[in-house]
């Protein structure tokens, strides 16, 4: 356990059972807008065609699943952009253009056969109540509709788009293991790959 990241997070603080929860996780699940982008939609004539993820949310979600914790994406949004990423990040369970979210997290859960429990979802606005109460950890960025922080078991230090999938990850991998044998494996070569 990381202790010195830890100490971090007042809600973490004398909360044992918290901690627990974290360590037990084994999928975390994902909005996009607002969460992996800054919220912001770009707009062309041809529609949406420009979307902005941080780099660093990237490694995260790399990393996540090496050490045994699934990765999905739940978004009301579809486009290629996003698809694109997607496809870089090998991220398997993407349910993109998706309205009815606690339908998909419900589906996601039973193809993976995990208890709810065993999830954390991150969002950022109130369409992701619709999951936050069925998951064992809810967290939200730090610009994260009002809502939200009166739901969440953990509202982050990041704002949206500014690595918040990367402080989701440091926070889950801190509590079994120090930072520095977590990112052990992002320093190997064939980690890009």
């Amino acid at each position: 356990m990381d202790s010195t990241f830890l100490s971090f997070y007042p809600s973490l603080q004398n909360d044992d059972s918290l901690v627990a929860k974290l360590q037990s996780l084994k999928l975390v699940v994902f909005d996009v807008d607002g969460v992996l982008t800054d919220g912001r939609l770009l707009y062309t004539d041809q529609g949406e065609n420009i979307k902005c993820f941080n780099v660093k949310d990237g490694v995260a979600m790399k990393l996540l699943p090496k050490w045994g914790i699934q990765v999905a994406v739940i978004t009301a949004k579809d486009s290629a952009p996003l698809r694109l990423r997607m496809k870089d990040l090998k991220v398997d369970h993407f349910y993109p253009g998706c309205h009815n979210k606690a339908e998909a997290f419900d589906d996601l859960i039973t193809r993976l056969n995990l208890d709810p429990a065993e999830a954390a979802y991150v969002g950022d606005d109130v369409i992701d109540l619709q999951v936050m109460p069925k998951v064992g950890v809810a967290l939200c960025p730090a610009d994260a509709h009002l809502l939200l922080h009166r739901h969440c078991s953990i509202v982050l230090h990041k704002a949206a788009g500014e690595g918040v999938a990367r402080e989701v990850a440091d926070l889950i991998l801190s509590t079994r293991m120090s930072l520095e044998e977590a990112y052990e494996l992002a320093q190997k070569p064939e980690f890009e790959k």
